[in-house]
């Protein structure tokens, strides 16, 4: 193989891994100016002499969330809307409470891998491969445990216990969104037409009307 190919090669592997995640800052921080009417790929940097320690701190992940929902979890995030200064670092923390038996439907990142860890009970979790595949990898994770959703993949979790669990996640975005599948397809504004959804999920449309109805 020739040196060029080699070269050309490495190039385009080095390439596609800095576009995998948030672009590097070019200097030490880029606290976020939300007043800021410059439109760019992230936000816009307030003046660095004015940067304080308040806009690199939050408070509030030792709280309980309120999980008295329909799916019996809440989620609290620390993304740049919350803490100005992860403005372009790339990372961000969300805590997620579940009630006994509460889930938190399945979801995607677009944005982000998100590497959790359980602090309290215990969690069932899985994420399901892309096409063709679908492979569904599933673990009950306990107090301590460990695991990583990829990227884009469809994952959820849910609390395998009959008490309250907690757990913390890390995201590789300073703002990684969030797609959850039943509220995308069955809540959009306006509605997917419901022949298309008859179709895509092979169900009656009377169901397809009375599931676009709960979101």
């Amino acid at each position: 193989m020739s040196p060029q190919i080699i070269l050309y090669g490495l190039l385009a592997l080095s390439l596609s891994l800095s576009f995998a995640a948030d672009l590097s800052p070019l200097q030490d921080f880029c606290v976020a100016d939300p007043q800021s009417q410059v439109f760019v790929n992230g936000l816009a940097c307030k003046d660095p002499k004015l940067a304080a320690a308040n806009d690199f701190f939050f408070t509030g992940l030792h709280l309980a969330g309120n999980t008295s929902n329909t799916v019996g979890s809440v989620v609290t995030p620390v993304t740049v809307s919350q803490m100005p200064g992860l403005n372009t670092l790339g990372i961000s923390m969300i805590r997620i409470d579940y009630a006994p038996w509460g889930i938190n439907p399945p979801h995607t990142h677009p944005r982000a891998s998100e590497i959790l860890t359980v602090l309290e009970g215990s969690l069932e979790v899985g994420f399901v491969t892309s096409n063709p595949d679908n492979r569904h990898i599933t673990k009950v994770l306990h107090k301590g445990d460990v695991f990583v959703f990829p990227i884009g993949l469809v994952h959820y979790q849910r609390n395998a216990g009959s008490a309250n669990a907690v757990a913390i996640a890390a995201l590789s975005s300073q703002n990684p969104g969030v797609v959850t599948v039943a509220n995308a397809v069955f809540g959009s504004v306006p509605d997917i037409a419901g022949d298309i959804l008859v179709k895509a999920f092979q169900m009656d449309n009377r169901v397809i009307t009375y599931l676009q109805s709960k979101f």
